[in-house]
């Protein structure tokens, strides 16, 4: 592989190209799932190629191949050069990539067992047995359940003297069950209503314990046939980890990509309200509120050793004691700062260009005990699991539906309600944090369908959360 690089690498310097990388990817990725009782799909696909990104004068080029010989890296390299000498035909500002970044080194995921070590007929056992339990409730009309192991292989080169090696793997999985009646459709999931997955092996998947879980699972999506929908009105919210997770990536992820910010986006996910003349100027949530971008903590979907542009993981505080401090970046995005790049860019695959992409953004832990914020509160509704989401352009209005709630009454945990919705302007809710739990109960969720880019991107993010509580929200209000 090295050799590939550094002929790849050689022809776009000597065709004028003041900077170049080059990454080669290796990857598989084995799915299974079961509905019902019958194998719903299987798939296991492997998957190589190179791409290569090429800096000549100020005008990006990239091009890419699935065939990885000596004389595809020359033809891909030279229409990478002339994609950018075309694009330079409008002229544009000076790219600056601030220092040189030319780490050299190799990095594998921790894990205890190769999920491809562990055989199909292992894996579809344990869906088989979790989809068997959820439908001895006969009010389960549709149960479901998959798995999913992931291994990226990937080599990264660049005409700074980078040359990195990471192979990183990914695993996981869910489960849910469907209720209907002559007028509505329930559904309950876990471990949320998005793959649970993290950067792990096997392991993964086994602690999760979907078969532990199935027997609540389907009698909660039941229940909530029966059970009183949201009221209207605007009262205390607790929002569960996994909920808060989803939320943090809405409203917290997206706005704090410096891309957006400059307009790179705007034509298809957006731009951000958090303009550059708010960092370090904006109060963006309550004192207790800290959010931090960090791509080390062990098991996250954000989680590497270095990103696509070959700089190191690290760890950013975004926002300080409810003050809004700092980006997602990369390196030119970066340089327009003044700052150097926090390790942001990732591409979904060797055939996609790198964009900034959310690594682990999560709310850091409170000191609260869950049960001290259900007991502080006199009137309010505790909202867990996603069920829907929306939010504008610039990342402000929002509102979000859940599978399940609680009414809480005088401190206490009440009836069960349904068809849940909250909504807000991203700002003021997280000012009216009051409470967040502490870091017993903060858990690392997967989110592996962040969509951005055109085309499409799909990439996996983290997002660590602890229940919180949130002051004078409306919900109910989207039924």
């Amino acid at each position: 592989m090295r050799d590939f690089i550094d002929h790849a690498l050689n022809l776009a310097k000597l065709k004028s190209a003041r900077y170049a990388d080059i990454r080669i990817i290796d990857r598989r990725e084995q799915v299974a799932s079961v509905k019902n009782g019958n194998v719903d799909g299987i798939g296991d696909q492997d998957s190589q190629g190179f791409g290569v990104r090429v800096l000549v004068n100020n005008s990006w080029g990239f091009a890419s191949s699935a065939y990885l010989n000596k004389a595809e890296i020359e033809r891909v390299t030279a229409l990478a050069v002339q994609i950018a000498n075309a694009s330079g035909v409008v002229p544009g500002e000076r790219v600056d990539l601030g220092e040189p970044v030319g780490t050299v080194g190799n990095y594998t995921t921790p894990i205890q067992t190769d999920p491809f070590t562990v055989s199909l007929e292992e894996k579809l056992d344990l869906l088989f047995r979790a989809d068997a339990i959820m439908r001895r409730n006969a009010g389960v009309k549709v149960a479901e359940s998959n798995i999913i192991a992931v291994r990226n292989h990937k080599f990264f080169g660049s005409t700074d003297g980078a040359f990195l090696e990471q192979i990183i793997y990914q695993c996981g999985g869910a489960i849910s069950a469907t209720a209907v009646n002559d007028t509505e459709v329930q559904v309950r999931s876990y471990p949320n209503s998005f793959r649970y997955q993290g950067t792990a092996g096997w392991e993964y998947v086994t602690k999760a314990d979907f078969l532990g879980n199935a027997e609540r699972v389907a009698e909660e999506s039941v229940k909530l046939i029966f059970a009183d929908v949201c009221p209207t009105k605007e009262t205390t919210l607790i929002l569960g980890s996994s909920q808060l997770a989803l939320q943090i990536h809405e409203s917290c992820g997206h706005p704090t990509e410096l891309d957006r910010v400059f307009g790179t986006e705007a034509a298809f996910a957006g731009r951000s309200f958090l303009t550059t003349d708010k960092r370090n100027n904006f109060r963006y949530g309550s004192e207790i509120v800290n959010l931090t971008a960090d791509s080390m903590r062990a098991t996250g979907l954000g989680t590497f050793a270095w990103d696509d542009e070959g700089v190191a993981a690290s760890t950013t505080s975004l926002v300080t004691n409810g003050q809004f401090a700092a980006y997602l970046m990369s390196r030119e995005t970066a340089s327009k700062l003044g700052l150097q790049s926090n390790g942001c860019m990732r591409a979904d695959g060797w055939n996609r260009i790198p964009l900034i992409r959310m690594t682990n953004v999560s709310l850091e832990p409170g000191t609260w005990e869950f049960d001290d914020i259900i007991a502080g509160t006199d009137d309010g509704i505790f909202m867990e699991t996603n069920r829907s989401w929306s939010i504008d352009d610039v990342r402000l209005n929002f509102q979000f539906g859940t599978e399940i709630g609680y009414e809480i009454k005088n401190g206490k945990r009440g009836r069960l309600l349904k068809n849940c919705t909250y909504a807000g302007i991203t700002p003021e809710f997280w000012n009216s944090c009051d409470a967040i739990a502490n870091e017993k109960y903060w858990t690392l969720w997967g989110t592996p369908n962040c969509g951005k880019g055109e085309p499409m991107q799909t990439m996996g993010t983290g997002h660590g959360a602890s229940p919180a509580r949130f002051r004078n929200v409306k919900v109910g209000i989207f039924r």
